[in-house]
């Protein structure tokens, strides 16, 4: 079983990941800096805590593992 605090170093990594993403993708539709980095920061914020929440759903299934 992977721990909370694994989890949450992955989840925040790839909100970072996706913030950066997300605002060059929002700058490059909308033209707006402003615009595109608050479509970032909300979406990594969705993103981050639905992640977490997934992973620790996926953390109690002992489907497909071989441990």
């Amino acid at each position: 079983m992977e721990t909370r605090a694994r989890t949450l170093v992955k989840a925040v990594l790839w909100g970072a990941i996706g913030l950066v993403v997300m605002a060059a993708v929002g700058l490059f539709l909308t033209g707006s800096a402003a615009i595109g980095g608050a479509m970032a920061v909300i979406n990594t914020a969705v993103g981050l805590a639905m992640y977490v929440v997934y992973e620790r759903i996926w953390a109690r299934i002992s489907w497909g593992r071989h441990d």
